[in-house]
């Protein structure tokens, strides 16, 4: 039984039949789609004027062996360094005009150093770079670190084996084995110019440094050191034993730090020995 006449019936009695055939005839209007992307995002954030690609590029470079082992490979912080992407100055800059001399200048106070030998131009480059980092961010992994692999591997290789010294403590056919697979270009770097904040081995902590405490009484204990000052030994034994040692005038207290030799190249590298040095690594496949 079908209740299409009742259904006209009930329809035409309310006067209502003008509009659905009106209805049917012309359906309403659809809205235009939403806007999607990062374009749009960026309009969303009112973000301002898009940075220069070619200019972030350039930046790119300068922030990665400059800056990255200190605030990370990502701008998003580091062990030492503040998160720019959230940076007020980065968020507030205009081609560089807040960010130029923050960089040129340094903050000793805060133990950042000044880049003083950067143009006018490199400065406004890095700042294109941040400014590119803090609109992607909202747009999570579309954006990788530009390539920093510039150096000449076969120079990196002299420096690994003769000044750099790298050779007395690491082997390409051991500990860095196949490291060029673990750790991508930027992580290495990271991780030879700032060894606290991850390990070459590719774990994400480096080993602690080893401690040998020697009472009065002559015992010894050692251990992983977590922590030292004028008062107190804190470590950790190789069961997983927590001690936390009291210490006096006649406390001897010897510690063997692998990653000081790190530190003090840290003074000592040139721009191309930093690249040579990261080319080199990631042929170690």
């Amino acid at each position: 039984m079908t209740r299409t006449p009742f259904v006209f019936a009930f329809v035409t009695a309310l006067g209502l039949l003008p509009f659905a055939l009106h209805a049917q005839t012309n359906p309403p209007a659809q809205r235009p789609p939403a806007r999607r992307g990062p374009e749009s995002t960026r309009e969303f954030l009112g973000l301002g004027t898009p940075p220069d690609p070619q200019a972030a590029e350039r930046g790119s470079k300068l922030y990665s062996a400059n800056c990255g082992f200190c605030h990370g490979a990502k701008a998003t912080g580091g062990d030492t360094g503040p998160d720019l992407v959230r940076s007020t100055v980065v968020l507030h800059d205009e081609k560089g005009n807040l960010i130029g001399p923050v960089v040129h200048d340094g903050r000793p106070s805060r133990g950042m150093p000044a880049f003083a030998a950067f143009t006018p131009d490199q400065l406004r480059d890095v700042a294109e770079f941040l400014h590119l980092r803090v609109e992607l961010a909202a747009n999570r992994g579309t954006y990788k670190i530009g390539d920093i692999v510039t150096g000449n591997a076969a120079a990196g290789e002299r420096y690994f084996n003769s000044e750099g010294g790298c050779r007395g403590c690491h082997s390409p056919t051991g500990d860095l084995a196949h490291v060029g697979s673990r750790l991508s270009p930027p992580d290495l770097q990271q991780a030879f110019l700032y060894p606290e904040s991850r390990s070459l081995s590719g774990a994400s902590e480096p080993l602690p440094a080893v401690v040998k405490v020697t009472l009065n009484s002559g015992q010894q204990l050692t251990g992983h050191l977590r922590s030292l000052d004028e008062f107190h030994a804190v470590f950790t034994d190789d069961q997983g034993e927590f001690h936390s040692v009291a210490l006096d005038a006649n406390t001897r207290v010897d510690v063997e730090d692998k990653m000081t030799a790190h530190r003090q190249l840290l003074d000592k590298y040139t721009d191309a020995d930093m690249h040579n040095l990261t080319a080199y690594l990631v042929t170690l496949k």
